[in-house]
């Protein structure tokens, strides 16, 4: 084998991360601001730590995107989700408010769920599955419950039928 078929290999290999971003589908242009996420964040790191950090929080949306997928009450909606940018805005708003290191660069909620039709089961059928992707990370039950109140003023919003 000759070196340029080695140096073209390498650069494919070397592309693929590139090509993983580049799966996002574009969308309408928006002001991105921490305050798009719709709630503010815990104050200290205690429950962040309880997460195990960004990278648990990553389990826990790429395990919760699994079941919104695999759930039949939500399947539907998330059907033609964009899972690269659902699972990277959804756990930058999860780091977030749990007071991490993050920024939230996702659209606003009402204009994130205006046209999915969500209805409250299915807003329950989320957190049911949001608590079963927390406890399989060994999320404690303490920390779980921070998260929940949090997000919960976001029905409003959300819920749109």
């Amino acid at each position: 084998m000759t070196l340029r078929p080695l140096l073209l290999t390498a650069a494919l290999l070397l592309a693929l991360p590139t090509a993983a971003i580049a799966a996002e589908k574009p969308v309408d242009p928006y002001v991105q601001s921490d305050a798009n996420a719709g709630v503010t964040p815990i104050r200290g790191d205690a429950v962040f730590k309880a997460f195990h950090g960004k990278a648990g929080i990553d389990r826990v949306v790429h395990r919760l995107n699994w079941y919104h997928h695999h759930d039949p009450r939500i399947a539907d909606i998330f059907h033609a989700a964009d899972d690269e940018r659902l699972e990277r805005t959804l756990s930058e708003m999860v780091c977030y408010v749990l007071g991490g290191p993050c920024h939230y660069t996702g659209r606003d909620m009402a204009s994130a769920h205006k046209d999915m039709g969500v209805q409250v089961y299915h807003q329950n059928a989320q957190i049911e599955d949001l608590q079963k992707a927390m406890a399989e990370e060994h999320v404690p039950v303490w920390a779980q419950n921070r998260l929940l109140a949090k997000l919960a003023p976001l029905e409003r919003v959300t819920v749109t039928r």
